[in-house]
């Protein structure tokens, strides 16, 4: 008797241990919970609006011209062919097509909105477009007409630019802890162009504000690290990585890169979770940009991964460069001379250094990294500089153009230095000869920082 319900006991718990297992199972791998594992999940909230940037990103072209919904983008009315906007006139022509599009829309949707029945094939295109067809809809649809513009050419060229940076970018990610899928982040912020600014003097790759940037950049009157697209790529991994720490998922953290965090939190305090701020939080300047920039994120990433497997997509490809952390303040035309770098060079390999460093009217301060090109020759002379020590001058340079008649003794004894410190200043050897044209550094007041050479006598 006692064996006969031990028996029992253990096969009903064995059932039990069968059921539960199979039920918890079942819990996670329903289509919600998989979705609250997923790092992006594509609410079904949000389908419409993914849907529609992916047709923005990868169907229509900036010749068209898409008229819609503001709120249900579902809903597109018609889309407009304009006029290339190489043309002249273009943009007048456009805006009266676009213009015209638009009245009769309205037109169409005020008479339906006051009863009218839809007889004409436009009128009946717009009706189906909504089922439900309230006269108040369509009334409140009438002041709800958005226009946006096809990005299918520049969403492809912003994949090609991408090949130079989306690499090393996943990398630095990767350093923090980051899904590389934020990598994708700038196609929709700036196309992967590193000089893009927007009205509101946002700039660069990651399309920082000055506010928002100085708390992860140098940004001042002589160099801005937003224009570097590696340098903002390390500033936008810390706030993305604050943005997530603060808010719990990437729906919120990519939302608050657009919205800002603090406005985010706000929102969760009122609506709790995504789908409901999406749906319903209205405060503040959360509109449409805001409320679609998540779906613009997960449609950026399909369209581009589908564009980086096309054969016909030539992606740029990376730029190899070596880096040079200055131990002295320096002038970018002793860089230059030293390394025999181009200005066109230093200038794009050194994106957030502004006029008067690249001028050479400014030193280059003291800890900052330039790029140079990983060159065997940039490598080799980049190890003798190691070697050599720098020294406090009691001059700032300046730029001086060779005129005819000049000579190393003239100038030197016109701007009161030696002919040794012009050389040293201009990497010249001992037979160098100057040229008519051609741009020297001279010394001029202030101080910066000059390679020694092999006299421990300190230049006068």
């Amino acid at each position: 008797m006692r064996y006969s319900s031990l028996k029992i006991t253990r096969t009903t718990c064995f059932y039990r241990f069968i059921i539960t297992t199979s039920v918890v199972f079942w819990i996670f791998c329903t289509p919600s919970a998989s979705l609250a594992q997923e790092p992006f999940p594509a609410y079904q909230i949000i389908q419409p609006n993914v849907a529609f940037w992916e047709k923005v990103y990868g169907q229509y072209h900036s010749r068209q011209a898409i008229l819609h919904d503001r709120d249900n983008l579902n809903i597109i009315y018609t889309v407009i062919e304009l006029v290339s906007w190489e043309a002249p006139g273009s943009a007048r022509i456009n805006q009266k097509l676009i213009k015209l599009a638009r009245q009769q829309i309205k037109n169409i949707l005020y008479a339906l909105g006051h009863g009218k029945t839809p007889t004409t094939k436009a009128e009946k295109r717009i009706a189906a477009l909504f089922p439900k067809q309230l006269h108040t809809t369509y009334l409140t649809a009438r002041d709800n007409i958005r226009l946006q513009i096809g990005q299918k050419d520049r969403f492809e060229q912003g994949v090609v630019r991408s090949g130079k940076y989306i690499g090393t970018i996943k990398t630095i990610f990767k350093q923090y802890g980051l899904p590389e899928m934020l990598a994708y982040l700038p196609h929709v912020e700036s196309s992967f162009n590193p000089q893009a600014h927007s009205k509101a003097g946002a700039f660069g790759l990651w399309q920082f504000t000055r506010s928002t940037g100085r708390n992860f950049m140098t940004i001042n009157e002589q160099i801005d690290q937003r224009l570097d697209p590696f340098t903002s790529t390390h500033a936008a991994a810390k706030l993305l990585k604050e943005n997530y720490a603060q808010l719990g998922n990437w729906p919120l953290a990519i939302t608050a890169y657009n919205y800002g965090r603090y406005g985010m939190m706000r929102a969760v305090k009122e609506c709790k979770n995504y789908p409901s701020i999406f749906a319903n939080y209205q405060k503040g300047y959360f509109k449409f940009a805001s409320r679609n920039f998540y779906s613009e994120f997960l449609a950026a990433c399909k369209v581009a991964k589908q564009l980086e497997h096309n054969p016909n997509i030539k992606k740029a490809q990376p730029e190899k460069t070596t880096p040079f952390t200055l131990h002295g303040d320096t002038s970018s035309l002793l860089l230059r001379n030293f390394f025999n770098i181009s200005k066109q060079t230093f200038a794009r390999l050194n994106p957030a250094l502004k006029h008067p460093l690249l001028k050479g009217i400014s030193p280059i301060p003291a800890g900052y990294t330039v790029k140079l090109p990983s060159t065997k020759q940039v490598l080799l002379k980049k190890n003798k500089w190691k070697k050599s020590m720098y020294v406090l001058s009691e001059y700032e340079t300046k730029t001086y153009t060779v005129k005819k008649g000049d000579s190393l003794s003239t100038l030197a004894k016109k701007y009161k230095t030696t002919v040794k410190q012009i050389k040293t200043l201009n990497n010249l050897d001992n037979v160098a000869l100057i040229q008519l044209g051609q741009k020297l550094i001279l010394p001029g007041k202030g101080r910066i920082f000059i390679l020694k050479n092999n006299s421990k006598k300190r230049p006068s």
